[in-house]
């Protein structure tokens, strides 16, 4: 299909100019484009394809230039993208160099949070409304957010539309029901949302209805309970929108999500309606594609593939690799058929952890909390408290948003929950709302946590079995990335002992994680070079291992190294131990994710820009020895 329309968009104003008929005709353009992306590399794909009406109708009703605009949560952001003026751009979309695959402020004034998160939309356009009304007094600017049926249930969603509606502000909140998240929704919300889907239309008539209830005359207990009785029978037919209303809110829909012209009509009314509206609609994850509205799991970020000339689905390249979370999902199944007591959470990602089997074989100890990972953390807690041993398994980057759960009822109940942490790391394409590189920190501070983090593949199982057996909280970090193995005899998992792979005479590498392959690469490399360097799998970032850290700084150099944030990780351990102990620091290298945020692209090529593989472990070396590396690194780049 030739981009006849998409291809000439400059600005999201020139969709005003549009007919009806060219407004669908983009809309089948935007789909062709997606689907061009995914025949080459993972992207976002089923959700993209169920919001392309709704953007546009947006997008030609409001004037984002000065109106205000945030995706909630940013993933489904590429129609956005394209309506913007980056369509000649959007073939490096998740490329490194390229487009982000969610918002961002760099790349356009249509952009304005990084939101990678789910949850945050309805504040933070609540506070950009909020200043808009206190700085621009003489205009009228909008904020709309659009936020996702599986986000809906996150707490900080409920917080921002009470304080919302207590400020009485002119928002607009459009939540896009699509009954998805990544997975199907669940919970209490999912069920209201579910039965809203066969209420009629309403318009607010609630507050109609209450009115005019309120002249009527009330004579006699009889009179009240009939009204008490009408009352009710009025919110159960009206039950779609009742929630929204009872919290401050006009409720307006369900309205059919794929109906740019109906959805146009909509919008411009409630464009004019004075405080906290929410605009209820219905949309298909994947439409437009067949197999993505048949299988939208399967279709969230699937494997690269195309289409023969009859349209049928044809895989690219089928990866048989088994991935870290392959292996950490087959040790908590092994864990849950040995111990009853065990279980498992998650917060809406049981296809991105691999639990399905988990979640089939195991129902009655298998919890999906949705989108809220503060309540999954203190719902664990209460679990361990009355006996279980629960293992929550939630991506690094989400589980820093439980991080005062993690405290208060769990680590000061010094409760033995096992925390399993997806996505350490650096994520690759998702860029830095998902490169988990923050944990190693987060959860080392904690009094009474044990943290670990395996070397390989063999790792983590043992790891696993050790976490479940002490009586205290832990966690266990591990990649988005395929599992590698370190052949040796393989030690077992002491509390705070490190795992030596061998004495180097003139200095060691401390591997603390899946680097540990790269660690043992440059070994071998600098071994041929005249130093010689040994390796520890360090396994503990807390407690560390003093007895092994002492004697490598004694030996020679130290060379930390770790997929983590430089501030607080497993280096600054190091350093803090030596400092207790006594021993210099001046020979100890930290090699370590650096203070900043760190950009989408191959997790490959990420880790070589910031010095974290096997020629950026040889330089390191060689400028603590004192001797060159150039013929070091340049061998191994080649």
């Amino acid at each position: 299909m030739p981009f006849e329309i998409l291809s000439e968009l400059k600005s999201p104003k020139q969709l005003r100019d549009l007919d009806d008929q060219q407004q669908n005709q983009l809309a089948s353009e935007i789909r062709e484009a997606l689907l061009t992306i995914v025949s080459d590399r993972a992207a976002h794909f089923a959700s993209n394809l169920g919001v392309v009406e709704l953007c546009i109708a947006l997008h030609s009703v409001f004037d984002f230039s000065k109106d205000r605009l945030i995706w909630d949560t940013g993933h489904q952001v590429y129609p956005h993208k394209l309506v913007t003026g980056r369509f000649p751009e959007f073939q490096s979309i998740r490329t490194r160099g390229g487009l982000m695959g969610y918002p961002n402020p760099v790349e356009s004034d249509y952009d304005l949070f990084v939101t990678g998160h789910a949850g945050s939309s309805v504040s933070t356009v609540l506070g950009l409304k909020t200043a808009d009304d206190l700085l621009f007094s003489d205009e009228d600017r909008k904020s709309v957010a659009v936020i996702g049926d599986g986000a809906l249930p996150s707490g900080i969603v409920f917080e921002a539309m009470n304080n919302a509606a207590g400020l009485n502000k002119d928002l607009l909140v459009v939540l896009n029901d699509n009954k998805m998240g990544i997975c199907p929704r669940v919970g209490g919300v999912a069920s209201y949302l579910d039965k809203a889907r066969v209420a009629p239309f309403y318009n607010g008539l609630k507050r109609d209805v209450s009115w005019l209830l309120n002249k009527l005359p009330v004579v006699g207990e009889p009179v009240e309970h009939m009204l008490g009785q009408f009352k009710e029978a009025l919110k159960t037919f009206f039950h779609g929108g009742m929630l929204f209303e009872e919290m401050g809110f006009r409720y307006i829909g369900p309205v059919d999500g794929h109906d740019i012209q109906s959805l146009q009509r909509y919008l411009e009314m409630v464009k004019e309606v004075k405080g906290p509206v929410l605009l209820h609609v219905f949309t298909e994850k994947g439409y437009g594609f067949e197999p993505a509205q048949k299988d939208p799991v399967k279709f969230h970020t699937p494997a690269p593939f195309c289409r023969d000339e009859n349209n049928e689905i044809v895989p690219v390249s089928a990866d048989k690799s088994v991935a870290y979370t392959n292996i950490a999902a087959d040790a908590i199944h092994q864990a849950m058929q040995a111990d009853e007591k065990v279980c498992v959470l998650t917060a809406a990602m049981c296809a991105g952890n691999k639990l399905n089997k988990i979640r089939d074989e195991f129902p009655d100890r298998f919890f999906d909390t949705g989108i809220c990972e503060g309540h999954a953390v203190a719902f664990a807690g209460g679990m361990a408290k009355s006996g279980m041993r629960p293992i929550v398994d939630i991506y690094s980057t989400f589980l820093q948003r439980s991080f005062d759960q993690i405290f208060q009822e769990v680590a000061l109940q010094n409760l033995p929950v096992v925390f399993c942490m997806d996505r350490a790391g650096l994520c690759g394409p998702d860029g830095p709302t998902h490169h988990g590189v923050f944990d190693n920190s987060y959860m080392r501070i904690f009094p009474n946590m044990v943290v670990m983090a395996p070397g390989d593949e063999l790792d983590v199982p043992l790891m696993l079995d050790f976490a479940l057996s002490i009586d205290s909280p832990s966690s266990i970090r591990y990649p988005k990335t395929n599992a590698e193995t370190v052949e040796r005899s393989v030690a077992p998992i002491e509390m705070g002992k490190s795992e030596v792979m061998s004495w180097g005479e003139d200095g060691n590498i401390l591997a603390c994680g899946v680097l540990l392959p790269r660690a043992i690469e440059a070994a071998e490399k600098l071994r041929g070079e005249g130093l010689d360097v040994g390796v520890v799998n360090a396994r503990f970032v807390k407690p560390v291992d003093e007895d092994v850290i002492r004697r490598a700084i004694e030996t020679g150099f130290v060379i930390t190294i770790e997929e983590n944030a430089i501030c607080g990780g497993f280096g600054s351990a190091v350093l803090e131990a030596a400092n207790r102990m006594g021993e210099p620091t001046d020979r100890i290298k930290v090699l370590a994710i650096p203070d900043e945020f760190v950009e989408h692209g191959p997790r490959g090529e990420l880790l070589a820009d910031l010095g974290l593989d096997a020629a950026g472990l040889c330089k390191a070396a060689h400028e603590l020895a004192g001797s060159s590396s150039d013929a070091s690194t340049q061998e191994l780049v080649k």
